[in-house]
């Protein structure tokens, strides 16, 4: 029996216990390989998040741990990593990282995809060994990536409450999926509400104007968000004070990493560091990003998976940092839009080939720089530059061959036409 004809015959849920039961797997090998070998299987951070739930159980800061930069939520998650297992935070990751999958699954039965080629979509994101070996490894990247997927479900059932609570949490986890808060907000507009009503017929005035872009589903998407994030947000500040803004946030804004960067701003923003002018430079690489993300955003937010995973592919690519775990971001959005692709195998093969093959140009510079000392900063640089070209092209030919179906219309949640 092929892969394909088994993931064929197996319902979701059997699937997902597979993928877990997969997972757990690698979660024993890593303990083990952690006791026996000089490298280890477990990610650094996972380590880091330990540290800090260790500190959260005697009373102190996270941010009393070296390089802990997120939530404290994180850290207080974890404490059952002191109280009850050392493997309990990996579980929680692979369990996030197996409910994306199948929050993937039924998305794409939402938008009409027949149950084969969901199930098929949703094994790419259970089974890829990127996204197992990530989760398994102990990083939390599965836990945003599982709100951002929840947020696309429930809008999509027009629970705009839920949907606008898990779009805050994720937010308040990481930064990225406020890129978001502008499509989903244009999304609400008559189609998705269903309201009759025009709302652009009298803007006599700048309060009709405005008025024109308030209707009940906008409000109670920015009000639950925004209560949501600021008492989240309050609540940590209450309790850590500045320390959490500036590790949390602020850290990332203004982060520089001179070093271990896909950007292709590295090697500027290297050479500018101890300039007068450094912080101006960063600041001056957020406009693209800015320019673009607000475009994006106005045209394709009718198709908000699609414009989800463009701003976010947007984002990585254009950000003053990058790093490869920043690839996940984009690419657990990439299932719920195959089948709005139509584009040939071979190119497919051609823009997988070309996107690892320009991370393998990077990483052997980095190698050099990284483990033998040696002087590859202009290797690194010029290897940002080609994986630069290589993602924009790739977008060029995902946009080019994206299928644009509105979600909504009429107050219905429009279905995908297969037969395209």
């Amino acid at each position: 029996m092929t892969t394909v004809t088994m993931i064929l015959t197996m319902n979701i849920l059997r699937l997902c216990l597979l993928a877990l039961g997969a997972r757990l797997v690698l979660i024993a090998y890593g303990e083990w390989q952690d006791r026996t070998m000089l490298v280890k299987y477990t990610d650094v951070d996972y380590y880091v998040f330990s540290d800090a739930a260790q500190y959260v159980t005697n009373g102190q800061s996270p941010y009393n741990r070296a390089t802990y930069r997120y939530t404290p939520l994180l850290a207080w998650m974890l404490t059952p990593n002191i109280y009850i297992s050392p493997v309990f935070g990996k579980l929680l990751f692979v369990l996030s990282d197996v409910i994306a999958g199948y929050l993937m699954h039924q998305i794409l039965l939402l938008r009409g995809v027949d149950a084969k080629t969901s199930k098929m979509c949703a094994s790419v994101w259970l089974f890829n060994p990127l996204p197992m070996g990530v989760s398994s490894r102990g990083n939390a990247e599965a836990l945003t990536i599982m709100l951002v997927l929840g947020t696309l479900y429930f809008v999509m059932k027009k629970c705009t409450n839920t949907a606008a609570f898990l779009y805050a949490t994720a937010v308040h986890f990481r930064i990225y999926p406020a890129t978001y808060a502008l499509p989903l907000f244009l999304l609400m507009d008559e189609d998705y509400t269903g309201c009759t009503c025009n709302y652009k017929q009298a803007t006599k005035t700048t309060s009709d104007f405005i008025g024109s872009f308030v209707n009940p589903s906008r409000v109670q998407l920015v009000f639950t968000s925004a209560m949501t994030f600021v008492l989240l947000t309050g609540l940590c500040f209450v309790m850590y004070g500045q320390e959490f803004v500036e590790e949390t946030y602020l850290y990332h804004l203004t982060r520089r990493d001179i070093r271990h960067n896909f950007s292709v701003y590295f090697y500027m923003l290297y050479l500018t560091s101890e300039s007068e002018w450094s912080f101006v430079v960063g600041i001056v690489t957020f406009l693209p990003q800015v320019v673009l993300l607000v475009a994006v955003s106005c045209w394709l937010y009718r198709d908000l998976p699609f414009c989800c995973f463009v701003q976010t592919f947007l984002f990585v690519t254009f950000n003053k940092v990058c790093t490869s775990q920043y690839f996940l971001w984009y690419l657990s959005l990439l299932p719920v839009i195959l089948p709005t692709l139509k584009m040939k195998i071979q190119d497919a093969i051609t823009m997988a080939t070309l996107w690892f093959l320009g991370q393998a140009l990077w990483l052997l510079p980095a190698y050099y720089l990284e483990f033998q000392g040696q002087n590859t900063f202009l290797y690194i640089w010029a290897a940002g530059i080609l994986f630069f070209a290589i993602n924009v092209w790739i977008l060029i030919k995902l946009l080019n061959a994206h299928v644009h179906e509105p979600m909504f219309s009429k107050g219905k949640l429009v279905k995908l036409n297969m037969n395209d």
